[in-house]
């Protein structure tokens, strides 16, 4: 299974795909779609967000897809444009006709570091460690993948689940 994670940013969108076969997990790529301030209006930015994370899953072509949940802050309008940047990570893997995962930033670094609350650095250690030799393009990178190992966890136990209750039942 070749699993697609995304750290959503109107700025800097990280994303990382792995394959899954059983209990390894291998890392595929890593990248940051880059969207500068200076790039032109907030449409514009969607828009290149958009054009670039396509050609991700065309390239890649991930079998399913993760989206971690926006963190709100103070910043009513900066978390309003966090939110469109979203919306881009939502709608494109839904164009290429997955099932979209999404996750609270807590349950990412719990499944991964196995706190809840843990630091950036804790979360990139972690991802190194799963994905031996890795080189990371960045910390949304590194944020982006700690999202698709997680996605991962919860698609394969999810399938345990389902067959162990298609046993009991049959």
């Amino acid at each position: 299974m070749r699993v697609l994670g995304i750290d959503p940013g109107l700025r800097n969108l990280g994303w990382g795909v792995i394959d899954v076969a059983g209990a390894r997990i291998t890392h595929v790529a890593n990248g940051i779609c880059h969207s500068d301030g200076a790039e032109g209006s907030l449409a514009d930015r969607l828009r290149s967000l958009h054009a670039q994370l396509t050609e991700v899953l065309r390239v890649w072509q991930p079998q399913t897809a993760a989206v971690e949940h926006t963190f709100v802050n103070k910043d009513a309008v900066a978390t309003l444009k966090l939110g469109q940047a979203r919306g881009i990570a939502l709608l494109v893997p839904a164009q290429f006709g997955l099932e979209v995962g999404e996750y609270a930033p807590n349950a990412v670094k719990k499944c991964v570091v196995g706190v809840g609350h843990a630091a950036k650095v804790q979360v990139d250690h972690m991802v190194r460690l799963h994905l031996p030799g890795v080189v990371i393009k960045g910390p949304d990178a590194a944020d982006a993948l700690a999202i698709a190992i997680c996605h991962a966890h919860h698609v394969q136990a999810s399938g345990r689940l389902e067959a162990a209750l298609k046993r009991a039942a049959g």
